[in-house]
């Protein structure tokens, strides 16, 4: 059995039933988008900040979060770009030198200086690499004013390409400011050899010439004058053997030396004994156990009697009783069998140095006064028994 069947022929839209059938899918479009809920977008990054959020972005980000936490994808782009067995020495090196740049680029130094400093680790057998690296090192150091680190990197920068003219500037530029001037003039000099008449170069070899002239001037001078203490200590030293004078805490004559010769007080140690066409000048203490008062002279020559100074000194402004007078009061010192024992102050104090059992202590010949026949100088004699 068989059934024909009509078949009816498509015929071409018009013009105006396809504008027309348009403007219905429009409109239906537009229903079904005002139909739906409305509701703010939150998901975006917003405006005032998009460059943090940006940041967080493994594609985007300049550092490591602040919780040292990487995701997976960011953990796996740094393993593709920064993993030994993932690429050769030259492409990880060249990797850690673009850090070093960028973080150099936004002026982030000390970064950069890291970056660079794993490059370097990597010892790639490129001479034009490690000459970059030690070369863009030391302009980082540079910047942050390492002068001696800027000077080694450049100069490390030169031992793999002597003719790295950026790095022989910089190297010549940070040996004046370490004041290595005969290092300074070397490199300007290797410039100038090159046909560099530059300007720049030209001045800062002058600079460093004058500069080191000064400093040769300035050597000199220190040498002399250390030379000059140096005599006047031995000096020193050689009077005292010569006088025999017991010092404290030295065994024998090779143990005497100055430094055990500073005094002790507060404020007084630039009152150290020092020699004098010929003549030893002492500090000297002395106490006044009554009121715990001192007086410090801090120049008495060994050939004046000990009496001279207490008449400078009395009448004391804190006598209030006129008790201390040159004629009224006992001296005594304290010697190494830790007694006291009375001096002549008439004599002159270079004879109260060699004294039986005096010893200088703290380079200070220190002297006790007290009123003669007094209850303090019972006191003080009775705490020795």
């Amino acid at each position: 059995m068989s059934e024909n069947k009509e078949i009816e022929k498509k015929v071409p839209m018009t013009d105006e039933e396809r504008l027309a059938l348009c403007q219905k899918l429009d409109q239906e479009l537009d229903d079904f988008i005002n139909s739906l809920e409305r509701k703010r977008y939150t998901e975006g990054w917003p405006e005032d900040r998009w460059e943090e959020e940006m940041d967080k972005h493994p594609f985007f980000m300049k550092s490591v979060p602040e919780n040292g936490e990487l995701s997976p994808l960011a953990e796996g782009l740094a393993k593709l770009k920064y993993d030994p067995e993932e690429n050769t020495p030259l492409e990880l090196t060249t990797s850690y030198k673009e850090d070093g740049n960028f973080n150099f680029k936004h002026k982030n130094y000390r970064l950069a200086i890291l970056g660079y400093t794993e490059g370097i680790k990597v010892r790639c057998d490129d001479p034009e690499m490690n000459s970059s690296l030690y070369n863009n090192r030391a302009a980082a150091h540079w910047f942050l004013k390492n002068y001696r680190s800027a000077l080694f990197d450049s100069e490390r920068a030169l031992s793999f390409k002597p003719d790295h003219t950026k790095a022989r500037v910089r190297a010549a530029k940070a040996a004046l400011e370490c004041s290595k001037y005969d290092t300074c003039i070397e490199h300007c000099q290797k410039l100038l050899e090159n046909d560099n008449k530059e300007k720049e170069i030209i001045d800062l070899l002058n600079t460093a010439k004058k500069k080191k002239a000064i400093q040769d001037r300035d050597d000199r001078r220190n040498k002399k004058e250390a030379s000059k203490k140096k005599d006047q200590k031995d000096a020193i030293v050689k009077a005292i053997i010569e006088r025999g004078i017991k010092i404290s805490n030295c065994e024998d004559e090779d143990d005497i030396d100055l430094s055990k010769l500073e005094p002790s007080l507060p404020g007084a140690q630039d009152s150290i004994v020092h020699i004098e066409d010929g003549v030893l000048k002492w500090p000297v203490l002395l106490l006044y156990p009554e009121y715990q008062m001192t007086d410090f002279i801090k120049s008495c020559p060994e050939n004046v009697p000990l009496v001279n100074q207490l008449q400078q000194l009395f009448p004391a402004p804190w006598d209030e009783n006129s008790k201390y007078s040159v004629g009224t009061v006992n001296v005594y010192f304290e010697g190494y069998d830790k007694m006291p024992h009375v001096v002549d102050p008439t004599k002159k104090l270079g004879d109260l140095l060699l004294l039986k059992y005096f010893e200088l202590k703290a380079g200070t010949p220190a002297f006790f006064v007290l009123p003669r026949k007094s209850q303090i100088e019972v006191r003080f004699l009775e705490s020795y028994l």
